[in-house]
């Protein structure tokens, strides 16, 4: 967090500088730098249209995130110091001439921004034809707030109001890139030349040059689900009883003749019988409540061919670089944590996870999913199979290259394989209930209809 807030001062020093560069362009030229379009001292139309964008979506998006506050409105004021220095850039641009040298500080300027939060937005200023860079820009944006829609479209409208909004920026911003610079930023023919020098010194004083290196990808969002949990676990022990078989009375003690009131009329007369208190009622063993809670260290090492991640809580930034084809990968008892694999492995099994997400580049094996709950993958290259075993709840967001992925599931529930469509991922549920018929020869099952 202190990370975040350094870097929103170096954005609004930027501007500051920015705002300050131009003004002493001004002053240095001797003269009022000529208006656009031949109407001296006025703003140039560019300019005016990027005000009503940042008036219009820009701020409507900053309504949004204040109402959820947190991280999101930390991001919203990242947002909001990058198109107000994008706007000193525009207007500096618009009322002084381009320097010899501008594209070679530009893109000099864009690299040492890569991965920084502004880079999208300078990216716009950058010649030529910035429009379809923003527009994957938008369809990244699509793909990762689509997750946010589909854990809060039902639940709370807060959210979906958020992403709206914040797509509206990047159609509203390709819309104005169309409009006002298809072919790139239009400088000023008259005025004052922009220094390079002083340009390259505004743009990379501590604006964006050293940010924090970005997470593996956006963390699935999960949902608490404690009641369900809970009557899970009441499930659980109720069949580990009825599963004891004939060993269930085991428990029971012997009563001799003496203790039984029909053969012994004087028990009668003291009232009714004490209950014995034998094993059977006793709290269950099995029961997740009543067994105490065992600590386990956290584990994320290569153990022979075998990469172990075991026991992580709450860890967004799990990291596997420097895979090997003959590696596997074993991931047990993880929750609510995210993890990306880089590379090619040749096997990976989730067991006994909870709220876990996976991110990883190429399988030559299988990924099995066994025993879990609320499982999100994403695959960015191939895999053959994933198979997904005693599971409720697991969403696959398979990439063009995996399309030929064999899905193959048994005893889960609620599965979803997500496939890439014209920049977007449209959902499609995989079977959970059949139904079978004997044709005069065998049996033919086949998946039944979900209705609803």
């Amino acid at each position: 967090m202190a990370e975040t807030h350094g870097l929103m001062e170096r954005l609004e020093k930027a501007v500051t500088r920015l705002e300050s560069l131009f003004s002493d362009s001004h002053r240095s030229g001797g003269m009022e730098c000529d208006g656009i379009n031949g109407v001296n001292g006025s703003v140039a139309p560019y300019v005016e249209a990027f005000d009503r964008l940042l008036n219009g979506s820009v701020a409507e998006f900053l309504r949004y995130s204040k109402i959820l506050e947190g991280d999101v409105k930390t991001h919203a004021e990242m947002v909001r110091a990058a198109f107000q220095a994008q706007r000193s850039f525009l207007v500096l641009a618009s009322q002084c001439q381009e320097p010899q040298e501008v594209r070679k500080v530009t893109w000099s300027f864009k690299w040492q921004l890569h991965s920084g939060p502004c880079f999208h937005f300078y990216k716009h200023g950058a010649s030529p034809k910035p429009g379809p860079y923003v527009k994957e820009m938008n369809d990244a944006a699509t793909f990762y707030t689509n997750r946010v829609l589909k854990d809060y479209k039902n639940s709370d409208t807060r959210h979906v109001d958020w992403v709206k909004s914040y797509l509206n920026i990047w159609s509203e911003l390709q819309a104005y890139i169309k409009e006002h610079h298809t072919t790139g930023l239009t400088w000023s023919k008259t005025g004052p030349v922009a220094s390079p020098m002083s340009m390259r010194s505004v743009l990379t004083s501590g604006s964006c040059l050293s940010p924090p290196p970005p997470p593996p990808g956006p963390p699935p969002i999960f949902d608490t689900e404690t009641a369900k949990d809970e009557g899970t676990a009441a499930r659980s022990a109720l069949f580990a009883q009825l599963n004891q078989g004939e060993a269930i009375t085991k428990g029971l003690r012997h009563v001799s003749d003496d203790q039984k009131t029909h053969k012994n009329p004087s028990l009668r007369a003291q009232g009714p019988p004490v209950r014995s208190p034998t094993k059977s009622h006793t709290p269950s063993p099995t029961s997740p409540k009543n067994s105490p809670q065992q600590n386990h260290a956290p584990v994320l090492e290569l153990e022979g061919k075998k990469w172990r991640v075991e026991y992580q809580e709450d860890k967004n930034d799990l990291v596997i670089n420097n895979t090997e084809l003959k590696q596997v990968a074993y991931i047990f008892k993880c929750n609510k944590s995210t993890l990306q694999i880089k590379g090619k492995i040749n096997s990976i099994t989730i067991d006994n996870c909870k709220k876990f997400g996976l991110v990883f580049d190429n399988v030559v094996g299988i990924v099995e999913v066994i025993n879990s709950r609320d499982i999100q993958i994403q695959v960015m290259g191939k895999v053959p199979t994933i198979s997904i075993n005693k599971t409720e709840g697991c969403h696959i967001y398979l990439s063009e290259e995996s399309l030929d992925c064999e899905i193959v599931s048994a005893k889960s529930s609620e599965m979803n394989i997500l496939i890439p469509q014209d920049g977007d991922y449209k959902e499609f549920p995989v079977p959970e209930q059949f139904k079978t018929a004997w044709d005069g020869s065998k049996l033919v099952t086949e998946p039944a209809e979900i209705v609803g």
